[in-house]
């Protein structure tokens, strides 16, 4: 029988979690249109590669407050505000043929930030005697 996960397996994925998040966040700050040409093989607008740099902000504080706080239930409001910012990104995609590209890309991106923010999150809330994710 595997062992059981426990608040040491969802403090590892939020850690990791937030390690992605960083690097992503940092990649959209400093080289918005490196990132942007990477993902969808077009040259970004200078509008583009701001906006960029502002999701990119987005992303380096929703990191700095779950590490400064990594419970589930903070893991849970991340996720969500990443499932939210997907869902923007396919209605602009739905929108706007020249920013479909890169409007899709970070749609999938939002959607794998919130799909591993949900798991521990919600594995641990569901699950009191887990208790508190720990660093």
């Amino acid at each position: 029988m595997p062992p059981a996960a426990g608040p040491a397996t969802g403090t590892a994925a939020a850690r990791e979690l937030q390690r992605i998040r960083v690097g992503y966040g940092a990649a959209l700050v400093f080289l918005p249109g490196t990132t942007i040409f990477l993902a969808t093989g077009r040259l970004p607008s200078r509008r583009t590669r701001r906006v960029a740099q502002l999701l990119g902000v987005r992303h380096l504080a929703q990191a700095a407050l779950t590490a400064a706080r990594p419970r589930p239930e903070v893991l849970a409001v991340g996720a969500l505000v990443d499932a939210a910012h997907a869902a923007s990104m396919l209605l602009l995609a739905a929108v706007s043929r020249a920013g479909r590209g890169a409007a899709l890309t970070d749609a999938l991106a939002e959607t794998a930030f919130a799909a591993a923010g949900f798991s521990p999150s919600i594995r641990d809330l569901a699950d009191p005697s887990r208790g508190q994710l720990r660093r």
